[in-house]
């Protein structure tokens, strides 16, 4: 009641505010407009614009003042650390919010994964909210760490900072009702929280389908067409910029002064490397300025809007009333944040931060690889009489093509990898349950001369993945992803050039980020020395390779699956 009181006497000048932004030039989100006006907060909220007197004055000298950003969809996962160090990687960036989905790490270790991911964002000085993950696992055409039903899901609800239900990625189960998901689905609404989408590929119908079972979102739109029949049927879309799915410059021409409300900004999927090269959701402002779009509107789309989606009523514009969250910056355009102010207090200043305390995860996240011991036998790939299904990579993108291509055999009919051909082998092998299984395939886009590179972070169920043009380099990248007890490495004549450990649940590094981006770029390093190309990121595009909602040829550990078909094909075209 005092701070309430001491808020409204402030408003109206009866009292000093603690701080007073003069001379700044206010960006207003509501009417898109630029005013000169002093700003007022007193416990770390806005109480007025207009002109105050403060215990504390900052001159902001004809700067521009913003709302800080938030970053609408994002698997902290992704960056490959935790949430204390992805923290600092965008809190100079001016993001000072994230609604995160922990659909990663609930695949490999279940509410114990979501559970340390919260704690270890509980004392961070950035909002960090949660989505509970919708589709664990994502099919039922593989094998994960864990399942989450909704009786496992329902308690996490209570939590102040769990926002509603992730994307929810099975379509096949919301069209036929299935009561598992449908239980889901209606615990959620039954709580008023918020459910995300992901329609991939979904028509009209289908759209109609997701939205009358609640679902409000969609980050995966590639076109301008598909936006705007989410944005008819009352969908919000979230404009995608990430690490391998780009679809920023396709999506901004759906973007009018009619529609705009709708749409806001994500990142998805995003490495700790890009979101220190190119910034998080402070990227997407800027390349959309460049597209053309109103700075004005680019700033809406990255505050105000994605914190009325998710509800987050006291964030998203300098107003009274509001957590006074806010950047200055020099100019719009360029979207160079020059310091970040969370609740009133500087937490950033040119890109400088304080430490954050770090939370240690439970000893059965520490140890989730669990990998045969390979041999020669165990990557045989019989293609009959040389006509294979084949994978190929769009450069990023996450979508695959299917091929049917005549490929090399040996005299056991079984495949060559061709580096000239660029084809080379893949494999998906089982990493949680001691199952045994090995899916595997063949790929073509990579472009490597030579080597092997293998990985941990496989979506969305995590199991190991290795691309190589010989047998022997896939092998040994095995036992260097088991003896590191997850993570990514690179192999070149069974030698070890480029390695980064992941033992959190083989999804994220124990080491502070800065430490963690060194490592990338050796791996970038040696990825180059393998023939690697420079377009594309071949770790984030592998990780996608093993992920079956989307189309349109993918590999699990239980072999290569057909996503339009919707179930395991064989590798020989018949």
């Amino acid at each position: 009641m005092d701070e309430f009181i001491n808020r409204v006497k402030v408003a109206g000048g009866k009292r000093k505010a603690d701080l007073v932004i003069t001379n700044a030039l206010i960006v207003d989100v509501y009417n898109l407009e630029v005013i000169k006006e002093d700003i007022a907060i007193v416990d770390g909220v806005f109480a007025g614009i207009g002109s105050f007197e403060g215990e504390r004055v900052i001159d902001a000298k004809g700067k521009y003042v913003t709302p800080s950003l938030i970053d609408a969809h994002v698997h902290i996962e992704s960056a490959m650390v935790t949430p204390s160090e992805f923290a600092k990687a965008v809190l100079p960036r001016g993001v000072t919010a994230v609604v995160t989905d922990p659909h990663e790490i609930g695949n490999v270790s279940g509410v114990e994964g979501i559970t340390y991911m919260i704690e270890d964002s509980e004392n961070v000085p950035m909002d960090i909210f949660f989505m509970l993950p919708s589709s664990v696992p994502s099919t039922a055409f593989e094998n994960s760490g864990a399942t989450l039903s909704a009786s496992d899901l329902k308690p996490l609800y209570d939590h102040h900072r769990v926002l509603g239900l992730a994307e929810v990625m099975d379509f096949p189960s919301v069209a036929s009702t299935s009561p598992a998901m449908i239980e889901k689905l209606l615990d959620a609404l039954g709580k008023g929280k918020i459910i995300d989408g992901h329609a991939a590929g979904l028509d009209s119908g289908a759209i109609n389908t997701y939205k009358s079972a609640g679902i409000r979102t969609d980050h995966e739109c590639m076109t301008a067409d598909e936006a705007l029949d989410r944005i008819r049927r009352g969908m919000y879309v979230l404009i995608r910029e990430g690490s391998v799915a780009k679809n920023l410059k396709q999506l901004t021409p759906a973007v009018t002064e009619k529609n705009a409300r709708r749409f806001m900004f994500c990142t998805d999927d995003k490495h700790l490397d890009d979101l220190i090269n190119e910034g998080s959701v402070d990227h997407n402002i800027r390349l959309a300025i460049q597209q053309g779009m109103d700075p004005l509107l680019a700033i809406q789309m990255a505050t105000l809007n994605a914190a009325e989606c998710y509800g987050l009523k006291t964030k998203g514009a300098i107003a009274p009333g509001l957590e006074a969250d806010f950047l200055i910056l020099d100019d719009l355009a360029s979207f160079s944040v020059s310091q970040v102010y969370r609740a009133g207090e500087l937490i950033a200043d040119n890109g400088s931060l304080e430490e954050i305390p770090k939370t240690r995860p439970p000893e059965s996240i520490l140890d989730s690889v669990h990998i045969p011991e390979l041999t020669l036998e165990h990557l045989k790939l019989n293609v009959g009489k040389g006509k294979a299904h084949v994978i190929e990579i769009v450069p990023n993108q996450i979508l695959t093509k299917k091929l049917v291509i005549n490929v090399d055999q040996d005299e056991n009919e079984c495949f060559i990898p061709s580096p000239q051909q660029d084809l080379m082998k893949l494999a998906v092998i089982e990493r949680h349950h001691h199952t045994g299984n090995i899916g595997l395939g063949i790929v073509k886009g990579f472009q490597f001369k030579k080597g092997a590179i293998a990985s941990t972070v496989g979506h969305d169920s995590h199991n190991l993945l290795i691309a190589g043009t010989n047998d022997a380099d896939m092998i040994k990248a095995a036992e260097a992803i088991q003896e590191m007890h997850g993570g990514l490495v690179v192999i070149q004549n069974e030698n070890i050039i480029g390695k980064l450990p992941l033992p959190i649940a083989g999804l994220l590094s124990d080491q502070d980020y800065h430490s963690v981006n060194k490592e990338l770029e050796e791996l970038d390093a040696a990825l180059r020395k393998i023939g690697a190309p420079t377009d594309f990121n071949p770790f984030l595009t592998l990780s996608f390779l093993s992920l079956p909602v989307i189309p349109e040829l993918k590999l699990t550990d239980l072999g290569l699956f057909d996503v339009a078909a919707f179930k395991h094909i064989s590798i020989c075209e018949e």
